[in-house]
């Protein structure tokens, strides 16, 4: 069955001579996903023809996990006569739940007739003619007729809010930091939003946190590439040895510092390896004892890169909020500790010093500990 669907582009339409560039990405990210549709550009529009035995539902739902898109609409296409317009829009209506309507048309063509103030006053005076009980209401009406006048006539009834956001791909690449944690994801996904290819980096301590840990962070992972064209490449990086070490060699109240600078110093790395230009965390200002102002200055000053933390500044419930609608928060909350939960102190440092933390990394092989983790990591592609 020949399905049809307009496709708006939000901020894109803002984007001037760069506009082309994220129109092809968001065409090819489409395509990448539905691998025999048509695509065709129109003026800030995409049309999306694809002959599927999928159900609109089906097909409007993966849109949706498609950023870039604005706005989603099922279309109905008929030839540029009034008549032809009239008798597919009551068509359209006849078996729909509704009391009150308007028509909304643009018109692209200027060579049609009918001016858009015209169309949307025939075309609403032929519907209350051909349907009984219906009434106009241009403030708040139950449903909507919209119509494009192009080469052809164009209808739909409403339409759905799309992802938004920009295309995946078109804003550079990032290493993420993956926890297995609630924020972490949706600090992933937000970055993911903006455009930004994401290489997700979760730190593995077998034995003392379990295969279920690894394969929980796998599967956050998979929720993600969800929102992407090609699927994810995920590192896991090899961190028992450098847990090991710090909990043998530092003061208790400093091993989370130590440990997060460590972890800065292994995306940097593997981030040089991908050509990112960005790490990502989950952090939250306040929301446990080492993400303070004070934490955060110590671990950021052993990234080669700037840092993003899209979440610092929000409240949890909002932060959970996304990650129910995103799909991560039931694996989030697995009760399967990760490297994050093992040695934790009782009281760690919240306002650490960095001259006293160079002194205390003095007594570590960080070089050594480094490449070691590096060279063990596992890579996955995830889809």
């Amino acid at each position: 069955m020949r399905k049809l669907f307009l496709l708006s582009y939000g901020e894109m339409s803002l984007k001037g001579s760069n506009k082309k560039f994220f129109e092809d990405m968001l065409i090819r990210n489409i395509k990448n996903r539905f691998k025999n549709c048509l695509i065709e550009k129109l003026s800030g529009k995409l049309l999306f023809t694809l002959e599927s035995s999928q159900s609109d539902r089906d097909i409007i739902d993966e849109f949706k996990k498609i950023f870039g898109i604005s706005r989603i609409a099922k279309v109905y296409e008929t030839d540029l006569l009034l008549e032809s317009i009239e008798e597919l829009a009551v068509e359209l209506l006849k078996d729909s739940d509704f009391n009150s309507f308007k028509v909304e048309a643009k018109r692209p063509n200027k060579a049609f007739a009918y001016l858009s103030p015209e169309i949307n006053k025939l075309l609403g005076q032929y519907i209350l003619e051909n349907i009984e009980g219906k009434k106009v209401d241009v403030h708040n009406p139950d449903l909507t007729v919209y119509v494009e006048i192009r080469d052809k006539a164009f209808i739909y009834i409403d339409a759905e809010r799309g992802a938004g956001g920009l295309p995946y791909g078109t804003s550079g690449k990032a290493v993420s930091l993956l926890s297995g944690g609630i924020d972490s994801p949706v600090s992933s996904w937000m970055m993911m939003k903006r455009g930004i290819e994401i290489i997700p980096v979760h730190f593995y301590s077998f034995p003392f946190t379990s295969e279920r840990s690894k394969q929980k962070v796998i599967d956050i992972t998979k929720e993600l590439s969800r929102y992407s064209s090609d699927g994810i490449k995920l590192y896991i990086a090899f961190f028992t040895n450098i847990q090991k070490s710090i909990y043998e060699n530092c003061p208790e109240n400093y091993i989370v510092t130590i440990m997060r600078r460590m972890m800065m110093r292994i995306a940097s790395r593997i981030a040089e390896k991908e050509n990112a230009i960005g790490i990502i965390t989950g952090e939250n200002v306040g929301q446990v004892a080492s993400q303070t102002l004070e934490s955060m200055y110590v671990t950021n000053s052993v990234a080669s890169m700037p840092v993003y933390r899209p979440v610092i500044g929000m409240d949890k419930q909002d932060i959970i909020k996304i990650s129910h609608d995103i799909g991560t928060y039931d694996i989030s909350i697995r009760p399967y500790e990760d490297c994050c939960t093992v040695f934790v102190p009782k009281h760690p440092v919240i306002k650490p010093s960095l001259e006293r933390v160079n002194e205390i990394e003095k007594d570590l092989d960080i070089d050594g500990l480094v490449e070691e983790s590096i060279e063990r990591a596992e890579t996955l592609y995830v889809r």
